[in-house]
């Protein structure tokens, strides 16, 4: 324990002192920070037409965003995350994976009293804090905006469901953090490290949904999962390739935990998909050899 404890410590170092990590951790953290205010500005600019249609006489219906749950400002979150957390979350792993082979550095860990499992199960736990601590700066930053645009402090009931999306969102995102770190193992190019994991996500994101649901990939931007045509070949092909697109299954995780009734279906089965996701990187990487680790440097 105490080998993968220093392998984690160090990790978070490293990740700390590079830039494009950081680059792309701090693009996150601000798109998820003003999500909140996207959902306000929406918010009074609707409200804005609705009073001025109300006052022209044009319309007797309420206010659409009257008894309207303080969680709608942090809906468009999920989709944030499915973009852009789960590219950071890439560029982090294969930061990570390349790190020991590019320094030359690898040989001199290993000969220290460390097994190879420990120290890549170090590493995915030192990006797992990292993502953890971004994670939890987010999470304070969201109940601190929506906290404001309600003019008061969450009840518990939301706050929990604020943490308990978040929580969810660690496990979307180590999954990718793995694809990447372990296509940073594999590849002896850090172009083409970077690249096998982000064509993958695309597949994930946008390739799979649309052979599913045959929607346009426009509507795949939404943070509302798209739902397959009934009937015909679509309705069965969605039921074969839905459990493995794991991103629109966060979407529904996601939009369930924040209690959006635009999304609908069953949330132990999406967070199911979604871990089984996580523990499917773990165990791969838990596979890689050691002579697969020293690999790059004979390349």
């Amino acid at each position: 324990m105490s080998h993968v404890l220093a392998s984690a410590r160090h990790e978070v170092l490293c990740l700390t002192r590079e830039r494009l990590p950081l680059v792309m951790l701090a693009v996150f953290v601000g798109m998820v920070s003003v999500s909140s205010l996207i959902g306000w500005l929406t918010n009074t600019t609707v409200s804005a037409v609705w009073e001025q249609t109300r006052a022209d006489g044009l319309t007797q219906a309420g206010n659409p965003f009257d008894g309207m749950s303080p969680l709608y400002y942090a809906r468009n979150t999920v989709i944030y995350v499915v973009l852009i957390g789960a590219l950071m979350a890439i560029v982090v792993g294969v930061t990570s994976g390349m790190r020991d082979p590019k320094a030359r550095t690898v040989d001199l860990v290993l000969t220290r009293p460390v097994g190879v499992r420990s120290h890549l199960a170090g590493k995915a736990t030192g990006i797992a804090a990292l993502l953890a601590g971004v994670l939890a700066l987010v999470t304070a930053i969201t109940w601190l905006s929506i906290s404001i645009i309600t003019h008061g402090p969450l009840p518990l009931a939301e706050t929990a469901r604020i943490v308990v999306f978040f929580a969810a969102t660690e496990v979307l995102l180590m999954a990718f953090a793995l694809m990447g770190m372990l296509s940073g193992l594999y590849a002896s190019r850090e172009t083409t490290a970077l690249l096998v994991p982000i064509s993958l996500w695309s597949i994930i994101v946008f390739v799979l949904p649309q052979i599913g649901t045959s929607q346009n990939p426009v509507s795949l931007l939404n943070p509302v999962p798209t739902v397959a045509t009934p009937g015909g070949a679509f309705e069965t092909l969605n039921t074969v390739v839905s459990p493995l697109s794991v991103t629109e299954q966060f979407k529904t995780a996601g939009g369930l935990i924040l209690d959006n009734p635009q999304v609908s279906g069953g949330l132990g089965l999406a967070l199911s998909v979604v871990l089984i996701s996580l523990v499917a990187g773990a165990v791969l990487l838990m596979l890689v050899s050691r002579d697969r680790v020293r690999g790059a440097l004979r390349d």
